[in-house]
């Protein structure tokens, strides 16, 4: 968390303010994120920023000259504001820009990165091996089938496997197999194409849906205007205690890989 529909609302959040911009400060507050901020932003003054766009759960901000790629991290927020607006606590980078607006860049747990690419950002180390987009075209059965074949690994651990298709987070992955029907506890290779053709569509509407409602907000995420995402109003098993809304047998909660998956155990199967 943010996954990828935080990610993608960021991106349309700022876009709008921030492209066709010159950069007139560039301002860091703390040095270290997940990595050092790289040297390279104290050259940033006079660069013009072109565009803005999304890989994965990275967005990628290319300028005149190189590219920044952002990273979200656990509790990572950007938000437009005013220039001399007051720095909040864990604000820690501020980028001015010729309208005398600022992107500001908050993260209180600091896992959230910031890099800086000379050349293409998509042959980054970072994202050169991640898989297609899950609301492209290049994700449809035929390719998660080929990524189940002969796979005893749980269809919940391939969808979230970012080299597989990139940007299935957690939330996504449980809210995504409750729509389809599947426990995530299946193995990948037990599942047929009719089903996972119907996995594909779910993710796809599940992705969809929590993009309009700009994003899940559980704990520290916000909008760029400051607003939560409004999904978490519309979860069906993430995060629930008490009874599946379809049939009324009660969510389970257990750990996989780390993580949390919620599931109900008549439904999903």
């Amino acid at each position: 968390m943010p996954e990828l529909p935080e990610v993608e609302t960021t991106m349309r959040g700022i876009e709008p303010h921030v492209c066709g911009q010159t950069i007139e400060r560039f301002i860091v507050r703390h040095h270290q994120l997940r990595w050092p901020i790289p040297p390279e932003t104290a050259d940033m003054v006079g660069r013009l920023i072109q565009s803005v766009s999304r890989r994965g759960k990275y967005i990628l901000m290319q300028l005149d000259e190189g590219s920044l790629i952002w990273h979200l991290g656990m509790s990572g927020s950007m938000a437009i504001q005013p220039v001399n607006t007051p720095a909040l606590t864990h604000e820690h980078i501020e980028i001015e820009l010729t309208s005398g607006q600022s992107l500001k860049y908050r993260d209180p747990r600091r896992f959230g990165a910031l890099l800086y690419c000379k050349d293409n950002p998509l042959h980054h180390r970072l994202l050169q091996n991640l898989g297609p987009e899950p609301l492209s075209d290049g994700f449809d059965v035929d390719h998660l089938k080929s990524k189940c074949l002969n796979r005893t690994s749980s269809i919940k651990s391939v969808i979230m496997d970012s080299h597989n298709v990139t940007g299935v987070g957690n939330i996504y992955a449980c809210e995504s197999l409750f729509l389809a029907g599947i426990s995530p506890l299946r193995k990948a290779g037990s599942i047929s194409k009719k089903r996972l053709e119907k996995l594909v569509t779910s993710i796809k509407t599940i992705l969809h849906a929590a993009i309009l409602q700009g994003g899940t907000t559980l704990q520290d995420f916000t909008q760029v205007d400051g607003k939560p995402g409004y999904f978490a109003q519309s979860l069906s098993v993430y995060g629930i205690k008490g009874p599946c809304m379809a049939c009324g047998t009660d969510i389970k909660k257990l750990m996989q890989n780390q993580r949390s998956s919620y599931f109900c155990p008549k439904c999903q199967t």
